[in-house]
């Protein structure tokens, strides 16, 4: 079968096997690629159209009880100032993402499951659905919480929430992570997730080093078995205080390599998984000054502006060179508003922009 053949039967809605991912994701040629995003594209304009949707993001703290290998704010990088925000500053956050009528806003932070931690966010979702008459959907990205824990937060008011798993495969997992870090216990707490209600979202690195075609082919296998309704994911960039950086520095020299892998992964993921929200995550900007918008251009549809405090983002670096850290909220708006629209999309204001796949999920 010839690249066009199988793209013409994927964007048909043909259901695509194992070799045929693993085919698309070691395409390399220019005019290839071409052809691959363009078939994603036209997927993801049938599924979920041109309009991008926006989630105003705060980092809320970069306390974090982990200590995996390749973040930047792992428990073990003593260099970091650590930071927590208040109650108001969270707030200031979201009333900016309100004002901008960005229809949702993210909190995310460092993994704590503490009790102080866990009445602190329930608190603050609650506060958060004050603004505007709830008028801002909000999703969570806080790590490997208890049943209990999802529960509190979702019955205050979030309806998503998102766990990277980094890599589907356990071996590389546990070559990412410490040994007290579990992947069956993270893959069970996106399956109580699904259970308490909440639009479910995941994703990985690519581009991982010891990572190989075989491995991102299950990752996006693993996205359709576990029926997950939004994916976050983005190519690996070191970060020089962690054990994986100080291994692998060499991965850092080839922005290129990494930023290709980040977008065939959106392509070939929404070829496969067609209704879900995808993000076009932070990290292509950090590879290319119009990394985003390629991104989208490849079949994203989500992207998260930072509406946090300029005095904490340099102490949120999962990763090295992040952009956006000195940006003005304002200015950062108005680059992004005509950035968009140079590609010829808009942008959903105002709306939640639910994954079209959790309302399909929702049916069954």
């Amino acid at each position: 079968m010839t690249l066009e053949t199988l793209l013409a039967a994927a964007v048909a809605g043909d259901v695509l096997s194992s070799d045929d991912l693993a085919f698309l994701l070691r395409l390399e040629q220019p005019d290839e690629l071409q052809k691959l995003y363009r078939a994603a594209y036209e997927v993801k304009l049938r599924y979920v159209g041109n309009k991008v949707n926006l989630r105003g993001l705060v980092e809320v703290s970069n306390v974090c009880r982990k200590n995996c290998f390749y973040c930047g704010i792992r428990r073990g990088n003593t260099k970091v100032k650590r930071f927590g925000m208040s109650l108001s500053e969270i707030l200031e956050g979201a009333q900016f993402a309100a004002k901008f009528r960005y229809g949702s806003f993210v909190l995310q932070a460092g993994e704590r499951s503490d009790p102080e931690w866990v009445d602190f966010i329930e608190n603050a979702v609650r506060e958060i659905k004050k603004i505007d008459n709830g008028v801002l959907g909000i999703t969570l990205s806080l790590g490997e919480q208890s049943y209990e824990t999802y529960q509190r937060w979702f019955d205050a008011g979030a309806h998503r929430y998102l766990l990277r798993i980094e890599s589907s495969d356990p071996e590389l997992y546990a070559k990412l992570h410490p040994a007290d870090h579990s992947y069956f216990e993270r893959v069970a707490a996106l399956e109580t997730l699904r259970e308490i209600g909440y639009q479910v979202g995941t994703g990985v690195m690519s581009g991982l080093p010891m990572q190989t075609v075989e491995n991102l082919v299950h990752d996006i296998e693993f996205f359709k078995q576990h029926d997950i309704d939004m994916i976050g994911m983005g190519p690996y960039i070191v970060h020089r205080d962690t054990p994986l950086g100080r291994e692998f520095p060499e991965i850092g020299s080839d922005p290129e390599r990494q930023l290709k892998i980040g977008l065939k992964m959106i392509a070939v993921t929404r070829l496969y998984l067609r209704n879900v929200n995808i993000a076009s995550t932070t990290a292509l900007q950090a590879l290319a000054p119009n990394g985003r918008e390629l991104g989208l251009l490849a079949g994203a549809n989500v992207i998260m502006p930072n509406v946090g405090d300029l005095t904490y983002r340099q102490g949120y670096l999962l990763y090295e060179n992040k952009p956006g850290t000195n940006e003005n909220i304002e200015v950062a708006r108005g680059k992004l508003e005509r950035a968009i629209s140079g590609i010829g999309e808009s942008i959903a204001y105002g709306q939640w922009g639910d994954s079209p796949h959790f309302a399909e999920r929702q049916k069954k």
